[in-house]
């Protein structure tokens, strides 16, 4: 009981910013409501007063309420699915994967970017947007400035990519009767699920392709967000070697067990499903998973210093901005040597 009386009010602070934040951003897709949570935990911090009794379950929020949206995302995972119509797009994924992970390293230090604010851009970037840093985040130890600063980041981009990314399909010359080179593109060149329907949407409508572009998109994007399982596998195993030295922190403290139940929701999924349960049965998980990701934003935003953030945000946006050039590139460059576009 001691534990919930330390908790509640910063849990419940978190949870009224994330309601109308989560119903703004199912009426303005494209903004989101991570993001319009983050804006608004932000304003809201300045009024509240640093060590104040908010503060432990913020964190709690910020971090646990976190983990649990990261493990319900697997219940929007059909293995099968992705396996059956996303393998084409492999060569693709893994391409921008490694480039964005280089640039976001090179231009790190650079930039002279300190701290995990470099890879999260990195990992963002080319993963699954706010999901990927939403997942790696507890297993590098980010504090919510640098959480906070990389969906920032990411966001920025991700409008520019659901408003440009279909004029440029145009002048490109993508094929307008055929769905999939676009919904291809717009699955591994764009990172964030609200801004991969928004443009492979966009698409369709200009085309009269139904919904073509937009379903082979959200399968490119489940595939994309697979690779959540490796990278944070990774990053446990290099961070417990970095702290290996006259340090107790150990790989079964920082191993994130988390990641282990996203992939058995995963399995559960593509089992029921193969057993013929109706996919729409499996939406109320995925809509929670949504929302806590809001509510966990909503903490990240009240935990982050707004002033520091704009101070900070050049080097990170013009690493953002190096991330999201190479990653259209590599992706329009993989799509025509194998001879998609």
């Amino acid at each position: 009981m001691s534990r919930i009386r330390e908790l509640w009010k910063g849990v419940a602070i978190s949870l009224a910013i994330a309601v109308p934040s989560y119903l703004l951003g199912l009426a303005f897709p494209i903004a989101g409501g991570p993001v319009i949570a983050i804006i608004a935990g932000m304003a809201i911090a300045i009024f509240l007063r640093q060590g104040s009794s908010f503060a432990a379950g913020i964190r709690f929020t910020s971090k646990k309420v976190l983990q649990w949206a990261v493990i319900l995302l697997g219940f929007g995972m059909n293995l099968s699915a992705v396996a059956q119509t996303g393998l084409q797009s492999l060569p693709i994924i893994l391409t921008t994967i490694t480039v964005s992970l280089a640039v976001a390293f090179v231009m790190s230090r650079l930039l002279g970017i300190k701290g995990n604010t470099g890879a999260l851009i990195g990992i963002g970037s080319s993963i699954c947007g706010g999901s990927a840093i939403a997942a790696a985040a507890p297993v590098m130890d980010a504090d919510d400035g640098e959480i906070a600063q990389s969906i920032s980041v990411i966001f920025f981009f991700n409008v520019l990519a659901a408003l440009l990314f279909p004029i440029l399909g145009s002048a490109i010359g993508f094929s307008t009767t055929d769905g999939t080179p676009f919904g291809i593109f717009a699955g591994t060149a764009v990172n964030d699920t609200s801004s991969v329907t928004a443009c492979a949407s966009t698409w369709d409508s200009m085309w009269r392709l139904g919904s073509a572009t937009l379903d082979k998109a959200v399968t490119v994007k489940l595939t994309r967000t697979l690779a959540i399982i490796p990278i944070t596998l990774v990053l446990a195993v290099m961070r417990t070697r970095r702290c290996a030295e006259g340090s107790s922190v150990s790989m079964r403290r920082i191993f994130p067990f988390f990641i282990l139940f996203f992939i058995l929701a995963s399995v559960i999924t593509t089992v029921l499903m193969a057993m013929g349960v109706s996919g729409d049965a499996f939406t109320p998980f995925k809509d929670l998973s949504k929302f806590m990701i809001v509510m966990a934003m909503a903490a990240i935003g009240l935990n982050t210093d707004i002033v520091k953030l704009v101070r900070t945000g050049g080097k990170p946006l013009l690493l953002g901005l190096s991330c999201w050039v190479m990653i259209t590139i590599s992706t329009l460059l993989m799509q025509h040597l194998l001879h998609l576009i």
